[in-house]
């Protein structure tokens, strides 16, 4: 019996490890949380951090040193194929190389890779402090972001606006700074045009792109200067040559990133008749995108396909083709800040028959602060359809009957 190590034991990571326990894997699981979700389904815990890559490794030999043995590793919902690259390339195992692993982390490292490689990207610039900002925002009157360069889930993710709408600068960059481990910042400019998720399997040099969703944000004004996706829905509202674009434009990110084999997470935009690559990761999506949304929608087991890849094991483009394309709709919640005094609804909300998943992640007597990245959403539902219409009604509907009472805190 095989064994696959997942780097990261969070919740969105425990539908992998079920599949790999259901496809008859053992399953080792690394988090440095001794309560990680993901330990209550796993073989071997292994506590240690998931972004020291020396640590994991050391806690791995640990249990080879005992006479356990290893075949593969990945991460799922989790940043950090840095670590898992360290394990694997260490140990001799399938995966993508620690330098392709440690450039899919660093946005501008990745950037300047995907430039050598002729992917198309916005304009960038690494920003040095609030003064190279400004003169940056001065050369370029164009709506701009601002981003930590190592940091993920939209974490200091902040909408600068045009020349005419210019938040303040100082004030962004001291807000985004912090949330880099290493200081550093980024802007660049935001092209207007329908923005896209993809999640793809490479083999062997051919990329294969099943996930397609159209990502959701009506809350850009209401949130901003934060950047919050509030969901996504599937299939792409985009014609096929549209699509097409998208998909050879991350088909040669991929290459361009060095990956052969492995998984190509895409956060695209079509601009201007154009795809653009905004970031490239290179690890299994969170959110539920390839655990729930992709095999709902298209019926390619995406995870069974990455887990076989891990553990070197053929995988099929014919597994990866689409099945068919139903309607699926992501929404995400988005209460009121304070304590949290009461949740309802979400017992009756999980029992249709047209919510496959729904998960609230706060109780009475938690904190939600102002939602400003997408770890601060507590919670969301995944709907399906007979047409998009249908299914986004539906997510709708089940995030309006689940309410999340909260109150502000008299201090």
């Amino acid at each position: 019996m095989k064994t696959l190590l997942f780097v990261g034991g969070g919740i969105e990571t425990v539908p992998g490890v079920q599949k790999a326990k259901a496809m008859g894997y053992r399953v080792w699981v690394s988090d440095r949380n001794p309560e990680a979700p993901c330990f209550a389904h796993a073989d071997e815990a292994l506590i240690a951090d998931t972004y020291n890559g020396a640590q994991t490794l050391a806690a791995v030999r640990t249990l080879l040193a005992q006479g356990k043995g290893l075949d593969g590793a990945m991460c799922l919902g989790s940043d950090v194929p840095a670590t898992v690259a360290t394990v694997t390339e260490a140990l001799g195992l399938p995966g993508i190389s620690l330098a392709t692993a440690r450039a899919a982390m660093d946005k501008l490292a990745m950037k300047d890779q995907l430039a050598r490689g002729g992917v198309a990207l916005p304009w960038y610039h690494a920003v040095s402090d609030a003064a190279h900002l400004k003169a940056l925002s001065e050369a370029h009157p164009e709506p701009l972001i601002l981003k930590p360069v190592d940091s993920r889930g939209a974490r200091g993710v902040l909408q600068l606006g045009d020349a005419a709408n210019r938040i303040d600068l100082d004030w962004a960059f001291s807000y985004a700074q912090p949330f880099s481990p290493t200081g550093r910042v980024m802007v660049e400019a935001f092209l207007p045009g329908p923005q896209i998720s993809t999640e793809s399997l490479v083999l062997n040099g051919a990329v294969h792109t099943p996930g397609f969703s159209d990502r959701n944000y009506e809350l850009m004004a209401a949130l901003a200067p934060h950047v919050v996706e509030d969901g996504g829905n599937l299939p792409s509202f985009l014609a096929e040559p549209e699509q097409a674009l998208i998909r050879e434009e991350v088909a040669r990110a991929a290459l361009a990133m060095g990956v052969q084999n492995g998984v190509v997470k895409g956060d695209m935009v079509l601009s201007g008749g154009r795809a653009y690559v905004i970031e490239i990761a290179t690890r299994l999506s969170g959110g539920y995108f390839c655990t729930h949304s992709i095999p709902l929608n298209t019926g390619v087991d995406f995870v069974g396909c990455a887990i076989r890849q891990a553990l070197g094991e053929a995988v099929t483009a014919q597994a990866l083709t689409p099945q068919y394309q139903r309607h699926v709709c992501q929404r995400y919640f988005f209460p009121e800040p304070g304590r949290v005094v009461s949740v309802s609804g979400a017992e009756a909300v999980a029992a249709r028959e047209e919510i496959p998943f729904c998960e609230v992640r706060v109780q009475a007597g938690d904190e939600i602060g102002s939602i400003e990245n997408h770890p601060g959403r507590p919670g969301l539902v995944i709907a399906i359809g007979s047409t998009r219409a249908e299914a986004q009604a539906a997510a709708e509907r089940a995030v309006a009957d689940i309410v999340i009472e909260t109150e502000r805190s008299n201090r």
